[in-house]
């Protein structure tokens, strides 16, 4: 019998992915167990591995798992996929009884990275944030709008960025990226 189970696999990776030379470049960095967690930040940790930022605007990032803080009781949990399963089975058990909610979200968004010495300069093309490195730092991240997209930012590094996207956006985000990247340096 034909195994008819489902095998995630990124929406991206067909999609040429923009890159200009001394500028940027785009990539996939592949599927992600992805979790929206809202509730007490002290509730977790011990399940997820990773103490959850208890301050505005800051990723914690332990090895392959990272907490974004999206707002004073939200959270953007992210994981391995091949983690996904047995991470949400042990994050729903650490609160069962609580006042808390786990939603998983790795069907809905989708990644994106994008790293080069104009990184910034390229994002700020549809991203009314300042960028620089002194108002957005390493580590900082926020929910913002990419053009008319929603968007969760992450800096990652001096010059990477990593962006969180609704997965029915993605295609779109990759080629305003590609646009950009002619009017970039």
């Amino acid at each position: 019998m034909a195994d008819l189970a489902m095998s995630r696999r990124s929406l991206l990776a067909e999609v040429a992915m923009p890159s200009k030379s001394g500028v940027a470049a785009v990539t996939d960095p592949g599927e992600s167990a992805r979790f929206i967690y809202r509730g007490d930040p002290a509730l977790l940790p011990a399940a997820f591995g990773v103490a959850l930022p208890t301050i505005p605007m800051r990723a914690v990032v332990d090895v392959s798992r990272a907490a974004l803080w999206l707002g004073p009781d939200e959270w953007l949990l992210l994981a391995r996929q091949e983690d996904g399963a047995t991470l949400g089975v042990a994050l729903a058990a650490a609160l069962a009884g609580k006042a808390a909610s786990l939603v998983d979200v790795s069907h809905r968004q989708v990644g994106l990275i994008v790293a080069g010495s104009h990184a910034a300069e390229l994002l700020n093309a549809g991203c009314p944030l300042d960028l620089d490195a002194t108002a957005f730092p390493v580590g900082m991240c926020t929910r913002t709008i990419l053009a008319k997209v929603e968007i969760i930012l992450w800096r990652t590094a001096e010059d990477t960025f990593r962006i969180e996207v609704t997965r029915s956006f993605g295609p779109y985000v990759v080629e305003l990226l590609r646009e950009a990247m002619f009017g970039v340096a």
